[in-house]
């Protein structure tokens, strides 16, 4: 097995990307009460805090903050991929190599993920965040798409409606 270098800052927060195996696909937003739920059940056994979420139909970015002391972001994502994969039928294609280790098909092995080091790159990825879905063509306007926390970010009063109603120079990340 593959021993990756990663940063093992207790209690810090990250940027992440989980991106569907057939990107072709729509599973996530297809399937989007199956994946909430297995986000709920894994944040009940392992809490994190999610600052900021968007789900497009073939992949996610969300900033997450560790409790204090804990490092182990992997659990929770294996958790979460293994929940939601579990919830589905079995119809992917599955390459030899995962047939042989009992895997399904629906994401991508790895996952991008990026340690926040201040204010600034917590805002830089906010924003990328909460823009994705107009990056990608979805919507035109960014409060037109549902599966985002920038809904979230307008109630409490952070970002105003209209935000990113124009063209905005936005940190390229995670894709």
């Amino acid at each position: 097995m593959t021993a990756y270098r990663r940063d093992r800052t207790p209690g810090a927060t990250w940027f992440f990307t989980l991106n569907l195996a057939d990107r072709s696909q729509s599973l996530l937003t297809d399937s989007i009460d199956l994946l909430r739920a297995s986000f709920r059940q894994t944040m009940n056994r392992h809490p994190w805090q999610i600052d900021a979420i968007v789900v497009l139909p073939d992949h996610l970015h969300a900033l997450c903050t560790l409790p204090p002391g804990d490092v182990d972001f992997a659990l929770r994502w294996r958790l979460i991929k293994t929940e939601f994969s579990r919830a589905l039928p079995c119809t992917e294609h599955r390459s030899p190599s995962r047939q042989s280790k009992g895997e399904r098909g629906i994401w991508q092995r790895r996952y991008w993920e990026h340690r926040i080091r201040d204010e600034k790159d917590f805002g830089q990825h906010v924003d990328y965040i909460h823009h994705n879905p107009r990056k990608h063509g979805y919507v035109q306007c960014v409060a037109d798409w549902p599966w985002s926390s920038f809904h979230r970010y307008v109630q409490a009063g952070l970002l105003p409606e209209e935000w990113a109603g124009e063209d905005e120079p936005l940190l390229q990340a995670g894709e």
